[in-house]
């Protein structure tokens, strides 16, 4: 391989044919995730991670959950033996796209005006391929990170994780030993507030809390005079719940933000009305919007098979969403909603993490901001959805998401999550693998 100069003096651009290789490479592999253990492709694209990482010395290891469910993980090893291992991860799985609402094939990866186009290459293939590009460039030119990289690519992320990081953090936690942080998606991408760049960094994420609900009411004829109805008991607790206002309720990554914002804005936040503050932060409202309290929507009702006849049972599904620490509350909030009629059961929960900002990783990934895009800020945020950082923290390791990228002003990033003509710009990627280089801290060595 050639060697590449090094960290501190490559320019723009000097990594688009490859990232842009890498990327079309990955979404071509389809990897589709329908749900369930029903995908495809995922022993394909790990096997493909796996040999890039191999040419490293990075020594993967390919692992399958089950038959057809593929992650792989591997290690590179860094300058520093005193610092405690950084993992950087992505997934390898996307979700289903339909081809006839599409402008191209979702797998072709076509490129038209230097945008790449496909399913994943926002979510997160894109993103895949700069840490592997940003890896190779080291050990082609003989340097180190500071700390051990462990890099691993997840399958299944896209129902959950449950045959990918979930799996891997229950029955291989050796793979993760002595890793103290990690850095993956959706963090990292750039948006206009209040007319200057910010780049948003992610340290925190909204739990899950996916309830069962069921109505019992006594069934009989549609014509009858019937007090005990299973249909009007669930009516009622899912307009409760749909319609409930949750209390704003600020953590400490979500008061930071609006705290930087309002500075940018130039007036000072009114922790009552937030309303100015995220409006100022543009497209990225759509990640955020949500994270100033709990939530809770109601997703399925279900009951009856016929006009005439009362059903016996009514069944509603709801996605509720708790803030660090709030998972007590809002269980006992939706049960207190949905009335002593209805049973509230959970069917999946997952708790909300929330990193510090603040501390070594978090200054290089601002250093590393100010050397490339040196007008722009950086913000914190909190996810409103999860990643696989979440599996991570149940072995004690913060997740942060920031893998940078720099995005023209009129491509709102949010949108580009699991929505049609999906697509990434090549000088973004190139940009992303700049930047996290600088987060790694390399050095040369001898070899």
């Amino acid at each position: 391989m050639v060697q590449l100069s090094d960290t501190g003096s490559i320019s723009p651009g000097f990594f688009r044919d490859r990232v842009s290789k890498i990327t079309r490479d990955l979404i071509q592999i389809d990897t589709t995730n329908f749900g369930g253990n029903n995908s495809r492709g995922e022993p394909e694209a790990a096997a493909y991670c796996a040999a890039l990482m191999e040419a490293m010395g990075m020594h993967p290891e390919i692992v399958e959950s089950e038959p057809g469910r593929a992650s792989v993980v591997g290690r590179m090893r860094g300058w520093d033996p005193e610092a405690p291992a950084l993992i950087l991860h992505g997934h390898i799985d996307v979700v289903p796209a339909d081809a006839s609402e599409w402008s191209v094939d979702p797998f072709s990866a076509e490129v038209i005006d230097d945008v790449i186009y496909g399913r994943g290459a926002a979510d997160m293939k894109g993103m895949d391929a700069i840490m592997l590009t940003a890896l190779e460039h080291l050990h082609a030119t003989g340097q180190r990170p500071q700390r051990d990289i462990i890099l691993a690519f997840f399958g299944d992320e896209e129902a959950g994780g449950v045959y990918g990081s979930d799996w891997l953090v229950t029955h291989r936690p050796e793979l993760f030993e002595g890793a103290t942080e990690a850095i993956s998606e959706v963090g990292g991408f750039s948006a206009t507030v209040a007319g200057k760049r910010a780049y948003f960094l992610q340290t925190a994420e909204k739990g899950i809390a996916w309830l069962n609900l069921t109505a019992i009411g006594a069934p009989g004829h549609g014509s009858a005079r019937h007090a005990d109805n299973a249909v009007t008991k669930m009516a009622d607790a899912i307009a409760a719940i749909g319609h409930h206002t949750w209390p704003l309720h600020y953590t400490d990554t979500t008061r930071q933000l609006m705290e930087d914002v309002s500075r940018l804005m130039g007036v000072t936040f009114d922790e009552a009305n937030p309303d100015p503050q995220l409006q100022a932060i543009g497209s990225a409202i759509a990640f955020v919007g949500s994270t100033l309290s709990n939530s809770s929507n109601p997703t399925g009702l279900t009951s009856g098979y016929k006009h005439n006849v009362i059903p016996g049972k009514a069944e509603a599904t709801v996605d509720a969403r708790p803030l660090p620490g709030q998972d007590d509350e809002l269980i006992a909030t939706i049960r207190e909603l949905a009335g002593e009629a209805v049973q509230v059961e959970y069917e999946h929960a997952r708790q909300a993490i929330e990193a510090p900002y603040s501390g070594p990783l978090v200054d290089a990934m601002i250093a590393a901001i100010a050397q490339e895009d040196p007008d722009a800020v950086v913000l914190p945020f909190m996810m409103s959805g999860g990643t696989d950082n979440n599996a991570l923290s149940r072995l004690g390791i913060a997740g942060y998401g920031f893998i940078p990228l720099q995005l023209p002003e009129d491509l709102a990033f949010p949108e580009l999550f699991h929505g049609i003509d999906e697509r990434m710009p090549i000088d973004s990627l190139d940009f992303g693998v700049r930047a996290l280089l600088r987060i790694l801290q390399p050095q040369t060595y001898s070899v």
